[in-house]
């Protein structure tokens, strides 16, 4: 039984939930249920109006007309006290039954008479009357004010089941006047009359109000209904429309005939959806061409490129023999082609991503020899920069399929970027997995940087402080490349930091190529990490230069989050404060 009811119980809230999400969905049947609502409380109140007036006249037309037929039938019987002869008991007995008589004392539309006195006379009933039902329906309030006054008074009864043919309970009046009758004293005649006929015609008119209202809300609501949907029917159109332009169909168009407002519509949205297009097509051509410029010239310029890096290398060989002047040119001449070949390169990459030519050579392997590698290679400008860089390794082997090559060019722009940004404090890198993905966090605590900063800082060329030095000679593509790399490996490359605080970046992949992530295992945020319990040794990888001592690491558990503290009790959020996704911010 229980379950029987839970699947009731169940079924009825999909049932409401359905109509509820088709009410919110829907404005048409918004706008159908409202007037449907307010024609209801109409109707209600109207037809409550109308049936109360028609009961109260039906009521008084028929009692006013009763009033004068029981008026006239007491004139009846009082008259034949009064011309009377008999003088005994049993006559005036026998008299008093023939007046209750309707047909005698003209009552004619009566259910009965009854005269009753107010208490016994001396061998004279109290009370005679045509009809049993009499007596149940007379009260004694009644009686007393019959009694009491000369005029004729009136009460509505119910009329009981048992007495009726219709063996129901119906509505009645009884009117009461006093007659004096001969040796018997003051006696009050009662006659009953049905209201029966009256209560059946008022339910004839109030059924026939249901049905009009009832006819009345069925027309308010197939005019609303067709209403609503020629307004409506052109705004689901547009909305239609819009969609499929917005999916990249934009020869989509909106059908618009006549003349009037809703035409006028179709034909400013389609006006509209024409420039759109032609603009978008101008900037697809402008985008394709000036990616095809890039490519070209990238690979025009390979060939006087290599033609100046054989004459430069010529000149840098024999720098010895130069005077220090020309010395040090071919030495600023070998930096500024090396970093000319690696901006090329770059170049070369975002054009191939531009043009959806970049592809994965996918290989299973161990995130900590990639992260090895890179923290050797990034040795040198530690040293020569005083930063402590270290690394700290998962339990468990970080193993995913991934392109070795573009993951380590990612980790290499972030630990290069970290310690070019670390201003001689530590750079961590720390490595997490779980089942599903694997992640690397660099962190540096540095400059930091401001949420607009964050926001742009995968744009392409964009720099925090351009006029900062630099001493890595960046092509400002590396994290725009990184960027790709990691949407590349259905992956995320997330950045957040802190004014004055640091910066932290991760690099979340699959840990099966193809797949999707949904949770990173590791949180980007100082205080998450923190809180996570994540470990605290850490392998030392790369010790500050000789002579410098190590500087301590700053408590991270009081950094806040955008102005927020971070809570200690409760779940600790492990995605960006806000979103790093170029396609998000634009």
């Amino acid at each position: 039984m229980i379950a029987l009811w839970r699947r009731i119980i169940t079924a009825v809230g999909r049932v409401f939930r359905g109509v509820a999400h088709r009410w919110r969905s829907s404005m048409q049947a918004r706008v159908v249920s409202t007037a449907l609502a307010v024609g209801v409380v109409a109707v209600a109140l109207l037809g409550s109006f109308l049936s109360t007036s028609m009961r109260d006249g039906l009521f008084e037309q028929r009692r006013a007309q009763l009033d004068v037929e029981s008026a006239r039938s007491a004139a009846i019987v009082r008259e034949a006290f009064a011309s009377t002869t008999a003088s005994s008991l049993a006559d005036v007995q026998a008299l008093m039954s023939t007046q209750v008589d309707t047909r005698r004392n003209g009552a004619t539309s009566a259910q009965g008479s009854m005269l009753a006195s107010a208490g016994e006379a001396p061998a004279v009933p109290a009370g005679v009357f045509s009809s049993p039902v009499l007596p149940e329906v007379v009260s004694d309030e009644l009686k007393a004010a019959v009694l009491d006054s000369e005029d004729q008074m009136w009460q509505p009864v119910l009329i009981p089941a048992a007495f009726t043919a219709s063996g129901q309970d119906e509505p009645g009046v009884v009117f009461g006047a006093v007659v004096d009758v001969p040796t018997a004293g003051r006696y009050g005649l009662y006659t009953l009359y049905s209201l029966q006929p009256e209560q059946e015609t008022l339910w004839f008119v109030q059924r026939t109000l249901l049905g009009g209202a009832l006819g009345i809300l069925a027309l308010i609501g197939v005019i609303t209904w067709l209403v609503t949907r020629q307004a409506v029917t052109p705004v689901r159109r547009a909305a239609a429309t819009a969609a499929r332009l917005a999916d990249g169909h934009l020869s989509e168009r909106m059908p618009g005939k006549g003349y009037d407002e809703m035409a006028t519509l179709a034909r400013s949205f389609n006006e509209m959806a024409a420039s759109l297009q032609d603009q978008i097509r101008r900037m697809e051509a402008l985008s394709t061409s000036q990616r095809r410029f890039v490519s070209d010239v990238s690979h025009e310029l390979r060939t006087p490129l290599t033609t100046i890096r054989i004459a430069g290398e010529l000149i840098h060989a024999s720098r010895d023999e130069l005077d220090p002047v020309a010395r040090r040119s071919a030495e600023v001449l070998q930096t500024q082609l090396d970093r000319f070949e690696e901006l090329l390169g770059d170049l070369l990459e975002i054009s191939r991503f531009d043009a959806g030519a970049a592809v994965l050579d996918v290989e299973q392997c161990d995130l900590e020899s990639i992260v090895v590698g890179v923290v050797d290679g990034a040795t040198p400008l530690a040293e020569r920069r005083g930063v402590f860089l270290s690394a700290t390794m998962p339990d468990d082997p970080a193993v995913a399929d991934v392109d070795r090559r573009r993951v380590e060019r990612i980790l290499r722009n972030l630990v290069t970027n970290a310690i070019e940004h670390a201003e001689g404090n530590p750079v961590e890198i720390t490595v997490g997995c779980d089942a599903n993905a694997v992640a690397i966090v660099v962190r540096d605590h540095g400059i930091g940087m401001t949420p607009d900063e964050v926001a742009h800082v995968f744009d392409r060329f964009w720099r925090a402080d351009p006029a900062r030095a630099r001493t890595t000679g960046g092509t400002g593509l590396g994290l725009a490349i990184s960027l790709e790399d990691a949407r590349l490996h259905a992956g995320r490359l997330e950045a957040w930091g802190k004014p004055g605080q640091g910066a932290s970046f991760r690099l979340t992949l699959p840990r099966r190529a193809g797949l999707s992530v949904e949770n990173p295992p590791l949180p980007i945020m100082p205080a998450a990490r923190a809180l996570h319990g994540l470990p605290t040794g850490q392998i030392p990888v790369v010790l500050p230069a000789e002579g410098a001592s190590p500087t301590a690491i700053p408590d991270l558990d009081a950094v806040p989050v955008d102005g927020q503290p971070i809570p200690t009790d409760g779940p600790i959020p492990t995605d960006l404060p806000i979103p790093t996704d170029q396609e998000a911010r634009r």
